[in-house]
């Protein structure tokens, strides 16, 4: 996982703050750098109250520890991203449905309910009333190309470091 990309979902994340304690503002319960739903934090040992109260450094751990599980090795910004908002859309193609109409049920959520779509509204680039894998990944492209602008060499391979983790 290139280190830029994981800096680009955290950032997507936080709205830019970096901070570990950063709620979710749609109301969802999701708190952190990658905003760990309630029942993700307790999978991983941990609570969202805990998370909020870590430095940037030690919520990283849990990153890692989350990460870890979801075999995104190697894998795109677009499917980093899907880990974090919709780990069942890592490897699909970017017309997949995630909320809204056109959306799928996955063990018994059914994702096209209209509250799934209200709390990521703002993926919906195309105002259709559904969202993609695609549109939601395009934020997080937007928020990496920014980082571009700052000169940062990791985006094209050009330092010699290996960004790779292994995941």
């Amino acid at each position: 996982v290139s280190p830029v990309d994981l800096l680009s979902v955290m950032s997507f994340e936080t709205g830019g703050s970096f901070d570990p304690a950063q709620k979710n503002l749609a109301g969802s319960g999701a708190t952190g750098l990658i905003q760990f739903m309630p029942d993700t934090a307790r999978g991983l040992g941990t609570t969202t109250q805990q998370l909020a109260g870590m430095t940037r450094a030690q919520q990283l751990n849990f990153v890692d520890k989350y990460f870890s599980t979801k075999g995104i090795q190697g894998g795109s910004l677009s499917d980093l991203y899907m880990g974090v908002l919709f780990p069942a859309a890592v490897g699909k193609p970017d017309d997949f449905g995630l909320f809204g109409r056109g959306a799928s049920t996955f063990g018994s959520t059914d994702y096209s309910k209209p509250i799934f779509y209200d709390q990521n509204r703002s993926l919906d680039i195309n105002n259709d009333g559904s969202i993609t894998k695609g549109e939601a990944a395009a934020k997080v492209e937007a928020t990496k190309k920014r980082y571009a602008k700052f000169g940062d060499q990791s985006m094209t391979g050009s330092q010699g470091i290996d960004t790779q983790a292994s995941y």
